[in-house]
């Protein structure tokens, strides 16, 4: 007999099935307000059945409105930029690595060809080196801007 948490995975997998980019908004007192219960009842939800291994991405914005975007995506790109991600969050690369990473990704056919392009800028010292940035800024700056990248193309909308 199904219960109330798998009635509210269902209908947020109906609501991302009639959705055309995969991706939907809701806000969660309006779901808890649905379903007649708690909001922590609606982020327990998230957290057990719309997890990135389960192919899922949720951006939650606490406060006032409690918005909540929830984004589908394919499961071996999740598998392969989960890892990725991962990986940037304990390590900091040098410009050599991560041209490496964008290159996998690429060949993964994670990312086009004209995104490692774009990322490849982004990434390489000669930007941060034009700025005055010394190594230890550039390296972290490099990093977070592709940490912030490999986000962004999980999500299917961009």
């Amino acid at each position: 007999m199904p219960n109330l948490t798998d009635y509210i995975e269902e209908y947020i997998k109906k609501m991302l099935a009639l959705s055309s980019d995969q991706c939907i908004e809701v806000k969660r007192r309006e779901l808890a307000g649905k379903f007649s219960c708690v909001p922590s009842q609606i982020n327990y939800v998230l957290e057990r059945r719309f997890s990135p291994e389960r192919g899922y991405l949720v951006e939650s914005r606490r406060g006032g409105s409690g918005c909540i975007k929830i984004y589908r995506i394919n499961g071996e790109q999740a598998k392969i930029l989960q890892e990725l991600i991962e990986d940037a969050c304990k390590n900091s690369y040098d410009s050599e690595r991560l041209r490496q990473l964008i290159e996998r990704m690429r060949e993964e056919k994670i990312i086009s060809r004209r995104e490692a392009a774009i990322l490849e800028v982004v990434t390489g010292k000669d930007i941060y080196e034009a700025l005055g940035l010394n190594p230890e800024q550039s390296i972290e700056l490099r990093h977070r801007i592709f940490k912030e990248a490999l986000h962004k193309l999980i999500k299917p909308g961009y």
